[in-house]
């Protein structure tokens, strides 16, 4: 998290969370979390460690205790700098070492608990060496919704950097398409979006033409030309929270078939809009959707679920999937982005954040949805 977003919150704030966090635990009969660098110890502390290397970090929650953070003395001076630091207790230990007996003496000898996914094997397999009757389940299993309701700091954060995404591609439709590389136009993007703010670019998508046909093309050196369908969908961290937004733009005057299949993902896309409201399942927002597009006769071609959460990452529970009843609930944000990908010919894919409110759902983005003519 860069220091901008770090001014946003408080070290209140970040207690705040951790004790959330080890309640949450408590209900799912976890005995505690287990939190290594990453963007759930960077929501939780404030803290990013300056490189994520072989020595232990982790910071331990459980229900009626202290948080803990386990640290390389050598970088304790900086996590006693992290926001969240007043609220934790810092525990050293020096090279040479067993990192994991000093952890060992924090945890129940015969506890399940919570670890962070992006948490190292070797980190995870030496405290089941030291404690055997341990067992651990992934985070995200056990806790999806961890951090999926955002507080009104938090939702002002994701709609900035939904604005700079937004500032980024009223610029990008300017410029010139045809005759171009992927590649430059990419890096058209990636600049752009810096220049609004962001201190992270993610990804910037531009597959044109029959590249179009693949959601997660890897932009390369192919040509756009005149006559194509561009999709473009780009996003990544400003101050910390993520933006994520996808339009679909044509290299002159599109036929009628790509109209009408540009017409028919934007019909879609606001169908799955109008589904957010609190209380209704995440896989309805998913069958809103779809069924525009399956009704229309293209439903083999939406390839992927509608969408996904979004925060102090790009990609983050809740998912809009068939088979998720997670109930919407104020507060929480996810991208709504349906798509027709024509194998072969051309693809279109429509994507806004959205938040949901007391009574329905706010767009984080707001640029047109008709289709954007480029030269």
């Amino acid at each position: 998290m860069t220091g901008a977003a770090s001014a946003s919150f408080t070290a209140d704030d970040y207690e705040a969370r951790m004790e959330r966090a080890a309640r949450q635990a408590a209900d799912a009969g976890l005995a505690g979390l287990l939190v290594a660098p990453g963007p759930d110890l960077v929501w939780l502390t404030g803290y990013t460690p300056t490189a994520v290397t072989e020595r232990l970090t982790l910071l331990v929650l459980a229900p009626g205790r202290d948080p803990v953070l386990v640290v390389p003395t050598l970088e304790a001076p900086d996590a006693e700098r992290a926001l969240g630091a007043s609220a934790l207790t810092l525990r050293d230990w020096t090279d040479g070492k067993d990192p994991y007996a000093a952890t060992a003496a924090l945890l129940d000898a015969d506890g399940r608990f919570g670890i962070s996914d992006n948490a190292w094997a070797m980190h995870l397999l030496g405290l089941q060496r030291t404690l055997p009757g341990t067992s651990y389940a992934s985070l995200t299993e056990a806790l999806p919704m961890l951090r999926a309701v955002k507080d009104a700091a938090e939702l002002e954060l994701l709609a900035a950097a939904g604005a700079a995404a937004d500032a980024a591609f009223e610029e990008i439709r300017s410029v010139a398409f045809a005759g171009r590389r992927e590649s430059d136009v990419a890096a058209d993007l990636a600049g752009l979006l810096r220049r609004f703010g962001h201190s992270q670019v993610d990804f910037t998508i531009v597959a044109s033409g029959p590249n179009g046909a693949n959601p997660h093309h890897e932009v390369g050196d192919r040509v756009i030309e005149r006559g194509d369908m561009v999709v473009l969908d780009f996003g990544g961290l400003r101050d910390g929270y993520g933006s994520d937004t996808s339009r679909t733009v044509h290299v002159g005057e599109p036929t009628d078939e790509e109209r009408r299949v540009h017409d028919l993902v934007r019909e879609a896309q606001e169908a799955g809009f109008r589904a957010v409201r609190p209380g209704a399942a995440c896989q309805e927002v998913d069958r809103a959707a779809r069924a525009v597009i399956a009704d229309a006769g293209y439903g083999e071609y939406f390839i992927h679920r509608t969408g996904h959460g979004i925060g102090v990452t790009t990609h983050e529970p809740p998912y809009m999937i068939e088979g998720e009843e997670q109930p919407l609930v104020p507060g929480m944000c996810f991208s709504v982005e349906p798509g027709v990908y024509l194998p072969g010919r051309f693809g279109v894919r429509i994507e806004d954040i959205v938040t949901v409110t007391g009574d329905g759902g706010r767009r984080l983005n707001n640029t047109a949805r008709e289709m954007v003519i480029v030269d």
